[in-house]
């Protein structure tokens, strides 16, 4: 809109007319004649009104037609917006190419799957047939020194899954990818901590709502940012329900609850003023999982802990030597023997003899029940060249088998440290020698290579490498110890919850304790689902993948590759590349 100011100056005279012109020419004001009659006034005034509806006439169709070409071209805007992006990715990789001006024709080098190769080769005879061009497209396999990219086909259930691995860094050219034995592990790892059968119900059946509606969803990308990362991890957390439903199966949980299938195996009696549980004689445990007698036990906590806190140590040193095992294949297939041999082997033993030990000495107590501890055996096992350890006997000759543990142990830290820097030295004095070298797969004297071998270098990395394991070993078996701890809040919040909200209502009897428990239950279910499903189940997740990324893959994997970025039609009008 534009705001003009309209007004009529009265003067007598010439002069006095030639000055009100000049005034309103220097501000640049629009002058209209105003005749003396009101006849003339009238006419010029009804010229004006025709002319405003001529242009106001014009303004309407213009802005009807305006509105008709922008419908028209909103059917086909999106295509030429496909047409343009699909242009320009062709000429940006064409300008990729070399052009050969002798032969005529382009030359170009990329990555591409070998098991599409085929593919490949019968999409460009195809393309030569549909262009009618006479000269053929010749593809060539050739041989590269560079790194090539990763490439992992994944489907909707396992790229949630890879995204996770991405995430910490991509993986090495033919590097094991742990992302397929992530499926498994992961969910378990978060059961371990999540276990409960109702809360893992709950989250199963939001995941199956999102697996079964993800047509509708992928048809309409949600918005929100926080939903489209929920959904695209639906596989995982379907895994995640499923899992939690199992452990909490196990530890007979259910909203904090025990469930009591098959009879307890425990009776329940007071003797001299002080309640006591005893067994009930027929000398059969509980068919699964934890008796749901301890429910109600008053060492509930001590004796659920003790299981939870060893199986947490079990389950740490079972998926750490796994971690090792995959190293042995990345060792193998890269031709590794030198790393084998000084860095695997005495890796292994290292985390055998003190954490595998432990373990072992867990299960023999299981099985052989004793009233020794544990931690005071662990303990005189780094004191056992003091005689200590005879003082905890377990098991006969126990003083020599740890007197053997700990020299096993002691032995690997040389091992790490110094075999390999000596390997090295002595294969590079071997090479000074013999006067020439191997460089870039071809043999030239010494002196014209510039891959100078550094010993020092290679000690403060051996040193770093060897302190960093010797140290881990503890401190990942420690950091495995958060699924117990996870494990017993979830447990203990849940059953705060039940008892301070819902046992509340259920306490009062009659009509008064039926309506209150329908008020009560709403408070109940919000506070489970904001507190335990998804404050708990996001701490229990960031959890696992701190116990994936750092205890599990510093093990055996690198990630540091980069990814392969196929050309894709599909990527570029979506914008993802």
């Amino acid at each position: 809109t534009v705001n003009k100011c309209v007004f009529i100056i009265f003067f007598q005279g010439d002069q006095l007319k030639t000055r009100v012109k000049k005034i309103c020419e220097g501000f640049r004001a629009t002058l209209y004649p105003c005749p003396e009659t009101p006849q003339e006034r009238r006419e010029i005034a009804l010229g004006v009104m025709t002319r405003i509806e001529d242009l106001q006439t014009v303004l309407n169709q213009t802005e009807d037609h305006r509105k008709l070409v922008l419908s028209q071209v909103a059917v086909d805007i999106r295509v030429w917006f496909i047409k343009v992006r699909k242009i320009k990715a062709i000429y940006h990789t064409l300008n990729l190419f070399n052009v050969n001006i002798a032969e005529k024709c382009l030359i170009a080098e990329c990555w591409c799957p070998v098991v599409d190769i085929d593919r490949i080769q019968l999409a460009l005879r195809r393309g030569t047939e549909l262009s009618g061009s006479s000269v053929p497209s010749i593809m060539q396999q050739m041989q590269t020194k560079e790194n090539p990219p990763t490439y992992n086909q994944t489907d909707k259930f396992t790229s949630g899954f890879q995204a996770i691995i991405d995430a910490f860094g991509v993986s090495n050219y033919r590097e094991v990818n742990p992302a397929p034995f992530t499926i498994i592990t992961f969910p378990f790892l978060f059961a371990v901590m999540f276990g409960d059968m109702g809360h893992g119900l709950l989250m199963f059946l939001f995941a199956l709502y999102l697996v079964l509606s993800e047509r509708k969803f992928l048809a309409k990308k949600p918005e929100n940012e926080i939903f489209e990362m929920m959904f695209d991890g639906r596989y995982l957390i379907l895994l995640m329900g499923i899992f939690s439903m199992y452990t909490g199966f196990l530890y007979n949980e259910c909203f904090s609850r025990s469930i009591n299938i098959f009879g307890t195996a425990w009776n329940y009696g007071v003797f001299r003023g002080t309640p006591l549980m005893y067994p009930n004689g027929t000398g059969d445990p509980y068919p699964y999982g934890i008796d749901p007698i301890w429910q109600s036990a008053t060492n509930k906590i001590t004796v659920q802990n003790s299981y939870k806190m060893k199986n947490a140590v079990i389950m740490g040193l079972f998926q750490m030597v796994f971690g090792l095992v995959l190293a042995l294949y990345n060792h193998r297939y890269n031709k590794d023997n030198l790393a084998l041999f000084c860095e695997w082997i005495p890796q292994l033993l290292f985390l055998m003899a003190l954490i595998g030990y432990l373990c072992i000495l867990i299960f023999y107590k299981w099985a052989y029940w004793s009233v020794a501890q544990l931690v005071d055996i662990y303990i005189s096992l780094v004191c056992s060249l003091n005689n200590l350890a005879k003082h905890t006997l377990l098991y006969t000759h126990q003083y020599e088998v740890q007197m053997t543990i700990v020299f096993i142990a002691l032995l690997c830290v040389p091992w790490m440290l110094i075999t390999k820097p000596v390997i090295l030295y002595l294969r590079n004095k071997s090479k000074m020698k013999q006067g020439t070298t191997r460089y870039a797969g071809v043999r030239v004297p010494v002196d014209e290579t510039s891959d100078d071998f550094d010993m020092s270098e290679v000690i403060i990395y051996q040193a770093i490498h060897t302190i960093e394991f010797c140290l881990s070993c503890i401190s990942h078996t420690a950091s495995y110890l958060r699924l117990w701890a996870l494990s017993l809040a979830h447990s203990e919040l849940s059953e705060v919850l039940w008892t301070m909200v819902m046992h509340s209502g259920l306490s009062i009897k009659g009509i008064a304790g039926a309506f209150m428990s329908f008020i009560i239950f709403w408070g109940f279910a919000g506070l489970t689902v904001s507190i335990l499903l998804i404050m708990e189940g996001l701490s229990a997740f960031l959890h696992a993948l701190r116990l994936h990324w750092v205890e599990f893959q510093s093990k055996f994997y690198k990630g540091e590759g980069y990814l392969f970025t196929p050309f894709s039609f599909g990527l570029i009008v979506e914008g993802k590349v």
